[in-house]
């Protein structure tokens, strides 16, 4: 998943949750899901606009375009939830469970966190 992730940003990625772990996996893959599922909430809202604006006073369209807006904005408010759910998840019942530090920094197992050098 690492070089996946490495090639989708072009650089070098910290490893947050693990790196080659199933949890860390699971995160990056759920998180990626997610983000796909906003970006199409974005979409079908810009889609409501566009309809909305060339609806040309049809009342019919307006109110469908409308609905589409709306449906995108729910959407996109769920997507950010599950984001958030996820993301508790994660590191609050599976534990902080990041081994990997950036620079200048190095990871404590005691304290659980990442330390200066």
């Amino acid at each position: 998943m690492n070089s996946i992730s490495q090639f989708a940003v072009g650089g070098k990625v910290d490893q947050v949750a693990g790196g080659n772990t199933l949890v860390g996996d699971v995160q990056t893959i759920l998180t990626a899901i997610i983000a796909v599922l906003g970006l199409a909430c974005v979409v079908v809202m810009i889609i409501g606009g566009v309809n909305y604006m060339t609806s040309s006073g049809d009342s019919g369209k307006v109110e469908k375009a409308k609905k589409t807006i709306l449906y995108g904005l729910i959407g996109l408010i769920v997507a950010a939830l599950a984001f958030a759910i996820v993301q508790f998840v994660i590191t609050g019942i599976l534990g902080n469970t990041a081994t990997t530090c950036g620079e200048g920094t190095h990871w404590d197992g005691n304290s659980k966190t990442c330390v200066a050098d």
